[in-house]
């Protein structure tokens, strides 16, 4: 007896789930991805903005045209890697994108602009253009460019002796005056073992930098004190430090280079 009762049970809330779940049937429309998004101004890869199909495959290839405004200037802010004004989803695919790429003019003012993607026209024009039938969820969405400081951005570096790269270093700032970087151990030979390493530097306004007395903290506190100095190309914002570990014999100093991507 006890058996049935389960089973007959299960059916129920098998019946019951059932009865409650939800199936999106339209209206079938496209939108972007994400409402906003945003990116230091030195970020130096193409961005996907997501455009994207609510609704089943089609046969077709989708053909969305769009607009641009906002604060951010095209040509000195950003640009648009391929068919501007245009997006398209495949046929038999859910997404297309625009190709959004930064354009670093970094000035040391502190400020951010927006751009504003707007969905204008579809084709099939049987699909809606954003969610909802007044709000249009998804027709526009606000991509902001953070401003970044002089030598804010991505970098290259290099020890001097072994010049093995190692890409993608970050160097940020909050005031353009006091930077992290966040590795300065590059294959650094006088190390027992290699860390991703960082360290705080000033800008001095004249093209040299200064690293201030530092503890680094994934070194024995017998051996962790840092400190040196810098210079800026001008011209190439090519980095070179000169770090001193000053608790090791000697006191040696070791050269790294870091070069902007």
């Amino acid at each position: 007896m006890r058996i049935y009762l389960y089973i007959a049970l299960l059916m129920l809330l098998n019946f019951s789930c059932r009865e409650n779940e939800i199936y999106f049937d339209g209206p079938y429309h496209v939108r972007f991805t994400e409402l906003e998004d945003s990116e230091l101004e030195s970020y130096s890869q193409v961005i996907p903005i997501s455009v994207h199909l609510a609704g089943p495959h089609m046969d077709q290839s989708i053909s969305i045209s769009y607009i641009i405004s906002g604060t951010a200037r095209e040509g000195k802010d950003f640009e648009i890697i391929g068919n501007r004004g245009e997006v398209l989803i495949q046929r038999g695919k859910s997404f297309g994108y625009i190709n959004l790429k930064l354009i670093n003019n970094s000035n040391n003012i502190l400020e951010t602009s927006d751009i504003v993607f707007t969905l204008e026209s579809v084709t099939p024009s049987t699909l809606d253009l954003g969610y909802g039938e007044y709000f249009k969820i998804g027709k526009s969405m606000t991509f902001t460019i953070i401003d970044d400081c002089i030598l804010g951005g991505t970098y290259t570096g290099f020890y001097e002796p072994i010049p093995i790269p190692i890409n993608e270093i970050r160097i940020s700032s909050r005031d353009c005056i006091t930077y992290t970087l966040a590795n300065w151990d590059i294959n650094i030979d006088l190390l027992d073992y290699q860390l991703e390493r960082n360290l705080i530097f000033y800008d001095n306004g004249d093209n040299t930098l200064t690293i201030p007395v530092q503890e680094e903290l994934t070194i024995h506190p017998d051996s962790a004190t840092i400190r040196g100095s810098g210079v800026v190309n001008p011209v190439t914002r090519e980095i070179t430090f000169k770090i001193q570990l000053v608790d090791f014999t000697g006191s040696p100093e070791v050269t790294v280079k870091y070069t902007p991507e």
